[in-house]
């Protein structure tokens, strides 16, 4: 009885192994079919646009270039970064959906090894107007029910930043040094010393004649241990300046000129660049070494760049371009950098080259914050090197921008009373500085809300000033925490007495201080 049992239990176990191996079979087959299955619709595609298809280096390249191209590559701007790409999806679904803004030199899929892609590609179309057209078309594109791809530009990066450089060497100098060292490089851009000309600032940028000649001088100088002139140097990716479409350029009046002297002033400026026709220029604003010169025509500013490009203003050499806009006002682009596995904010794969490439955001309102009325940034858009020839527009405050921080900066403490009013932009920060300058206590801000119509919860800030014993609110609510804070405070530099906004008014002047 008991072999009995025994072997009908052997015979039970083998009836499992079989359909165990049944199993692993009918899903091997199924794998195979599919895998068969997506290897005939590429054939079938390649067979029918005449474009190659290879895979190499973690990515597979359907062509560039495509059937019957002749001449270069198309430059830059042309080509779009895809996100957010399901990872089953290959270019025979893709392909013929990137066709329909415009022919496409090259399209090149980031693939894993197990088969899958990497939820990421680039497309490369023919020119520009066709990558326009595919960020209007298909950002936000649902590509699958509810599945939805990011379409933005992605422009090359062939420009490295090299750090603690000897500040006695000259650009030739450091060109011949980066081209014993590294292959490729076509340009180095040197800044002078702001107080001594004749020296640099430390660090320096290397232009490479393609992204693969950059990436491989990183490659070899990134360890830390590479040295130049006996001195350990520092190497990383620079932010590539944004193309500005020439038909803004062809309106733009606003040269900017660098290399000035610390003490060169605005009426020097305006006196050298309105020299040729007096009354041309409607102003001028000069930051550290750099300036802004505003033209009344777009003529008089050609006019006057041909001129002053390399003339001698106060002992320095200056150079002279035309200003790019910081920002479009109907622009759809804003600046925003991707890491190398997802852009902020998502958890789908981007950009896989390490941070080596800028992408920018494709947006219909404009403005890189979002919703912000004239389409510009509070901070307005952060220079891609130090004194960048980039403005914000004539309309805006000049003084509203930011400045490089560079290596050895003596930095001291400072106190909001050493501040000057013209400095403060924020009621916040003015009443905290009214505050001060009368030695009373700090504002007290105490939050309150109501629900809204809509659903939305309203706030509040009431505005308490111990010192006083006086409280202070707005008769409007806000959806934003920091516009109800800026409100309040806003409401109780209005409503402080008309004596002390009197007082007040003089103190800034710098005639009393009120106790």
């Amino acid at each position: 009885m008991a072999t009995d049992r025994a072997d009908g239990d052997r015979e039970s176990d083998g009836d499992v192994d079989g359909d165990g191996c049944n199993i692993a079979l009918l899903e091997g087959a199924e794998e195979f079919k599919a895998s068969c299955a997506k290897e005939m619709a590429l054939l079938d595609l390649m067979e029918k646009t005449g474009y190659n298809m290879v895979q190499e280096n973690g990515q597979r390249k359907y062509g560039g270039p495509p059937p019957g191209w002749e001449g270069p590559p198309p430059p830059r701007g042309c080509e779009v970064f895809v996100g957010k790409i399901p990872r089953d999806m290959y270019e025979d679904e893709l392909v013929p959906l990137f066709e329909t803004a415009g022919r496409m030199y090259e399209f090149r899929l980031m693939m894993e090894f197990s088969g899958e892609n990497r939820g990421y590609a680039f497309v490369m179309y023919t020119n520009r107007e066709a990558a326009q057209r595919a960020i209007q078309m298909l950002d936000n594109h649902e590509i699958r029910p509810g599945k939805f791809i990011g379409v933005c530009v992605s422009l090359d990066n062939c420009r490295l930043f090299i750090g603690s450089i000897p500040k006695d060497k000259r650009k030739d100098e450091i060109m011949e040094e980066m081209k014993q060292v590294t292959d490729g490089v076509v340009d180095v851009i040197v800044y002078p010393s702001s107080t001594d000309k004749t020296r640099n600032r430390g660090f320096a940028f290397v232009e490479y004649e393609s992204h693969k000649a950059a990436a491989m001088a990183r490659r070899k100088l990134i360890p830390g241990t590479f040295q130049l002139w006996g001195q350990t140097i520092q190497v990383d990716w620079a932010e590539p300046e944004k193309d500005v479409d020439e038909e803004v350029m062809q309106r733009v009046r606003v040269l900017y000129v660098r290399n000035l002297m610390l003490n060169t002033t605005e009426e020097t400026l305006h006196l050298e660049f309105s020299c040729f026709k007096p009354g041309c220029v409607e102003r001028v604003k000069k930051l550290t070494d750099y300036a802004f010169i505003h033209y009344r025509t777009r003529e008089d500013a050609v006019t006057a760049l041909g001129l002053m490009n390399g003339a001698q203003i106060d002992g320095a050499r200056v150079e002279v371009t035309l200003a790019k806009p910081a920002a479009i006002k109907d622009g759809s682009i804003a600046g925003r950098r991707y890491n190398s596995r997802g852009y902020l904010g998502n958890t789908a794969a981007a950009g896989g080259d390490g941070g080596n490439r800028t992408f920018f955001l494709h947006r219909s309102n404009g403005g890189m914050m979002g919703g912000v009325g004239n389409g510009y940034s509070p901070l307005r858009a952060l220079q891609t090197r130090p004194g960048g020839p980039f403005y914000d527009g004539a309309g805006d405050d000049p003084d509203r921008c930011v400045f490089p921080l560079f290596p050895g900066t003596q930095l001291s403490p400072t106190s909001l009373q050493a501040l000057k009013q013209s400095q403060i932009a924020s009621a916040v920060n003015l009443l905290d500085f009214y505050c001060s300058k009368n030695f009373w206590s700090q504002p007290e801000y105490h939050l309150y809300s109501t629900p809204g119509q809509d659903g939305k919860l309203l706030l509040l800030y009431k505005v308490s000033i111990p010192s006083t014993r006086s409280t202070y609110m707005p008769d409007k609510l806000c959806v934003l925490l920091d516009d109800a804070k800026e409100l309040a405070a806003q409401t109780t530099l209005w409503n402080l007495d008309c004596r002390r906004q009197v007082v007040y008014m003089s103190m800034l002047a710098g005639n009393c201080f009120v106790s």
